[in-house]
């Protein structure tokens, strides 16, 4: 992967194929939770979360993130800082009949919480899944650093 631009759609590919995150506090106060991230084109330095009002992540605060993709070639780790954040605006966007099945009461459902996770720097890994990678793994042999993959670390709040 070569720039910031390039990492970043990589990484909302992967994501919008399978949204599920594991999310926590950074203090390490709780454990990480699954959550379905909500994506926005126009955000793509924010992730948004439908949580119930009781969620141990309501209070906010500096959060680390993990994925790994659908096809588990594709890993990110992701800190930043979440807030709640009920703008109607983007509760609208957002909606979705996936949400809706966790909150019955549709958008005006009195537990329902919006979560944006400001995304302060990640760091990303991608695998090599090709057939030689695969043999390599099943039958043994070296895997050479560039045949493993490659690494790229993002930093969203460099100017």
């Amino acid at each position: 992967m070569a720039d910031t631009h390039e990492i970043t759609q990589t990484l909302w590919k992967k994501m919008a194929d399978s949204p599920f995150l594991m999310v926590g506090l950074a203090d390490g106060s709780s454990h990480s939770e699954p959550l379905t991230a909500q994506l926005d084109k126009d955000l793509v330095d924010t992730l948004f979360f439908f949580v119930g009002k009781d969620n141990r992540l309501i209070g906010g605060g500096k959060v680390m993130a993990q994925f790994v993709s659908k096809g588990h070639d594709f890993f990110a780790c992701i800190a930043g800082t979440i807030a709640q954040d009920n703008d109607r605006a983007m509760i609208d966007k957002l909606w979705n009949k996936q949400v809706e099945a966790w909150f019955p009461g549709g958008k005006e459902d009195p537990n329902v919480a919006l979560l944006r996770l400001k995304i302060d720097n990640a760091e990303l890994w991608e695998t090599d899944i090709s057939l030689s990678g695969r043999l390599k793994m099943l039958f043994g042999g070296t895997i050479k650093s560039d045949e493993s993959g490659s690494h790229a670390v993002v930093n969203t709040t460099a100017a």
